[in-house]
């Protein structure tokens, strides 16, 4: 049978359930944006800026070497958990080691103590199930939008209620806190197999050998999305900050929800049709050509009417991110209609492209960061994304062009 039906049916579910998430963390923004200051945003996003980076740097790949696996998933699951667990430990370690440090460069007093409580979230994840991934890798999407709706629900009314009765910036702390111990619990109790604490050093080392390329286009895809963060918290403070990252999710959170339901469907899909390449060639440009006309849509919307959209959702005290919003819809557009060609990558087991793509936007985006915030401020910053993804995109194009070259 072909994968066609089983690929309307994922998107359908999967849009589903990032509708009922996304529609949730939407809302929790827009609470909580009325609730909390710019400045607690702007807090809260370098707490999440060090806690992404750090799980980053540690990113083994656990769950696309899972999935493009063709052994059972029983014979990774104990090796993977590990792994998970010792990563956990060290992301948390690091955090809370480092948290003065990073108060102290960006200048922000009671920083350290948000930091402190935030390294107790990675310390939980590690626990998850690993096995939490075969919803993914068995196609079976109505069940992974079950459990991620039930995560997204417990994070936005944990937040939600503990800002609305504190005003306090530790309220997201919590809301990523509680998600993450009721993942733990629910992975063990619904989800099996079961792991156990035990190295089977064959798959122990098949992980991390096949996750290194993983690891380096994580660790480069996270500082090119998130490079200006880190340099407008250092050049324009706190306050600036929020109102950037604020920019930054309204722009890039309906866009990306195209992308993103449409890649987390098809890269087990295409990895059970990568050895058919006229047909995995067909069902890409297909995909690629779907993500186009959504994102380009609602771009357009978010584009011609910034002002209009950020009074009726974010309130008045937002409203001088709307030239940077307009500038980071472009950005948001361009990367949408390129994300199929990394599941497209990892389905063929060319890590190292989705590496080098990544990495050539990284070095574009470092060179072009610190000028254009100091010369522009926040606008300077989104030009600065917009730059790298258009130098990205050539080398994107070569590599889908040698992955389909022998069809020719």
């Amino acid at each position: 049978m072909g994968y066609t039906k089983n690929t309307i049916k994922g998107v359908s579910w999967t849009s589903g359930g990032r509708f009922i998430t996304r529609s949730l963390a939407f809302l929790k923004i827009l609470i909580l944006a009325r609730v909390l200051t710019p400045s607690q945003f702007g807090i809260f996003g370098i707490a999440s800026l060090l806690l992404s980076f750090l799980e980053t740097l540690t990113e083994t790949g656990i769950n696309v070497v899972l999935i493009q696996s063709k052994d059972a998933l029983s014979d990774y699951i104990n090796s993977a958990w590990v792994v998970s667990i010792i990563r956990g430990v060290i992301v948390a370690a690091l955090l809370a080691l480092s948290a003065p440090l990073i108060a102290s460069f960006f200048h922000i007093e009671g920083a350290t103590q948000l930091l402190l409580f935030t390294s107790l979230v990675p310390l939980v994840r590690g626990f998850i199930n690993p096995a939490e991934v075969k919803f993914q890798k068995e196609l079976r999407f109505q069940l992974q939008f079950w459990f991620t709706s039930a995560l997204y629900i417990v994070d936005a009314v944990s937040a939600i209620t503990i800002a609305l009765i504190t005003h306090s910036v530790y309220a997201l702390i919590w809301g990523l806190l509680l998600s993450a111990i009721f993942e733990v619990i629910i992975s063990f109790l619904l989800i099996r197999p079961l792991p156990k604490f035990s190295i089977e050093k064959k798959y122990f080392k098949d992980i991390f050998h096949r996750g290194i390329w993983i690891t380096g286009y994580t660790v480069f895809n996270y500082i090119a999305e998130n490079a200006d963060n880190a340099v407008v918290g250092r050049v324009l403070g706190a306050e600036a900050l929020g109102l950037y990252q604020m920019a930054y999710k309204v722009a890039i959170l309906p866009i990306t929800e195209v992308s993103d339901v449409v890649s987390s469907v098809v890269f087990p899909v295409y990895t059970k049709i990568s050895g058919e390449s006229k047909r995995l060639k067909k069902a890409f440009f297909k995909t690629v050509s779907t993500v186009a006309l959504g994102s380009i849509v609602l771009g357009a919307v978010i584009f011609f009417f910034p002002t209009q959209l950020i009074m009726l959702f974010l309130g008045s005290k937002w409203l001088s991110i709307a030239p940077v919003l307009q500038v980071l819809i472009i950005y948001g557009v361009l990367r949408t209609i390129a994300g199929p060609a990394s599941a497209l990558f990892l389905s063929l087991g060319k890590q190292k492209y989705v590496t080098a793509m990544v990495f050539t936007r990284f070095f574009a985006l470092a060179i072009a960061i610190y000028p254009l915030v100091l010369a522009k401020g926040l606008i300077g910053a989104a030009y600065a994304q917009v730059i790298a993804v258009a130098v990205e995109a050539p080398v994107l194009c070569f590599f889908v062009y040698k992955c389909f070259k022998k069809d020719e």
